[in-house]
């Protein structure tokens, strides 16, 4: 690799912001956080908003769209109103 062009790949901790869980992982986000660890590092924070421990694909809690208190029965049934009154295509 050419010196001096690459950033700096060190440990950095990640935390979700929703749950409060952490995990350190190399990566090359910058960050002017640092947190001191359970082992005595200190490291760069990096806060998410979402991680895999939060987000709904990866725990399990995913809801279907028709599920969620018949929203799409009430959308179709608005526009099918709206659709009669406007007459068929031609």
């Amino acid at each position: 690799m050419k010196p001096g062009i690459h950033p700096e790949y060190r440990d950095v901790c990640f935390v979700d912001l929703s749950n409060g869980s952490k995990f350190v992982i190399p990566s090359t986000a910058q960050s002017r956080e640092t947190v001191k660890m359970d082992d005595g590092r200190e490291l760069p924070l990096f806060k998410l908003d979402t991680s895999s421990e939060s987000h709904p694909f990866y725990t399990g809690t995913q809801k279907s769209v028709d599920a969620l208190g018949g929203r799409v029965d009430k959308f179709r049934q608005k526009f099918a109103r709206a659709a009669a009154a406007a007459g068929p295509k031609k």
